[in-house]
């Protein structure tokens, strides 16, 4: 029986997309070799010797930035099934009465900038003035490809293996936070701590594409995900639930930046539930998962074990000062509960 409640701003709760996906018919003849499914970032197409994956998603929490986000956002969800992101396509939506040349200009610019950085194309899109919005919007379209024998599938994790997670918790939401709520934040943070967390959107950024290239290097991957709406908490329970495992994280072991704990703090957020683009989630075989962390680390990238993959009856645990208990995905991200008070 369908419910009229109104649905919170963000991701579908997980018992309602599940029920959207599993609707889904994937005929065989279709050539589709990674359909709709909970947990997945992209899907995969057969076509010739190679797959084609493709991924589509919005850049909707922030006006700032948006083609770069959105160009960003989209190539790292192909990272995540180890594919060479390639094409890119935009649907770039206005406001009325909002919107100017220079702005316009402005958005083409750095979607460019973000797919020169990338080494892909920007091929297509649609460009339009819309009417009934407050800010711009734009809907992304990744194409790439990768080997047959390479694909990252998340089916492929094993009891044993265990969980990386690059850089830290939470790149993305602690910049989006940063400027949308400077003015309360520097009365608690201060100038020069304010400016620090508004820079983790470049430095060390929302790229997770050479963390995934480098991690290829380096080990026996099973699987990889990349957190992003919902936080790292979500991101967890993704994982786990799209390949069919248990898991077990250990909360002192997640990196969560200074900055992030300061903004968390003083908006009274939970930080691995804030928006963490940037971050990348690794399932590594046991025996080379050290020597993953050790790559990474030698490409300048940060990276901690932080968790172990279960069997499916485990459950999916977190464990905080010896106390195990289950993992539980918030309703909605942070940013979406903050951003939509009234100031």
């Amino acid at each position: 029986m369908l419910q009229k409640k109104p649905l919170p701003v963000g991701k579908l709760p997980p018992t309602v997309l599940k029920k959207l996906l599993h609707s889904c018919p994937i005929p065989k003849s279709s050539g589709v070799i990674l359909g709709p499914k909970y947990g997945e970032d992209a899907a995969v197409l057969e076509v010739g010797g190679k797959y084609l994956v493709a991924k589509t998603d919005p850049i909707t929490f922030t006006a700032d930035r948006i083609g770069w986000y959105a160009a960003n956002i989209n190539a790292n969800d192909l990272a995540t099934l180890g594919a060479r992101p390639r094409w890119f396509l935009a649907t770039f939506l206005f406001p009325e009465g909002k919107t100017n040349t220079a702005v316009v200009k402005r958005v083409f610019q750095e979607t460019q900038k973000a797919c020169r950085a990338l080494g892909v194309t920007l091929c297509g899109g649609h460009t339009e003035v819309t009417s009934g919005l407050d800010r711009p919007i734009v809907v992304g379209l990744m194409l790439g490809e990768v080997d047959k024998a390479k694909l990252v599938r998340k089916d492929r994790q094993r009891p044993g293996d265990l969980i990386i997670l690059t850089k830290g918790v939470a790149i993305e939401g602690t910049a989006i936070l940063a400027r949308e709520k400077a003015d309360v934040l520097r009365k608690t943070l201060g100038t020069t701590k304010l400016r620090r967390a508004e820079r983790l959107l470049l430095n060390p950024g929302i790229s997770v594409v050479r963390d995934a290239q480098v991690a290829l290097k380096y080990g026996e991957i099973h699987a990889m995900h990349d957190p992003t709406e919902g936080g790292l908490v979500t991101a967890l329970y993704e994982l786990a639930e799209s390949g069919n495992v248990g898991l077990q994280v250990w909360k002192e072991k997640i990196p969560v930046f200074p900055e992030t704990r300061a903004v968390a703090k003083a908006l009274n957020v939970d930080p691995l539930a804030l928006l963490a683009s940037g971050a990348l989630l690794i399932v590594a075989g046991c025996g080379s998962a050290a020597q993953v962390v050790r790559g990474l680390q030698r490409h300048g990238i940060a990276a901690e074990i932080i968790g172990e993959i279960r069997r499916p009856k485990d459950g999916i645990m977190i464990t905080e000062e010896r106390l195990t208990k289950p993992l539980r995905i918030p309703r909605q991200d942070e940013i979406a509960r903050l951003l939509a008070r009234t100031p």
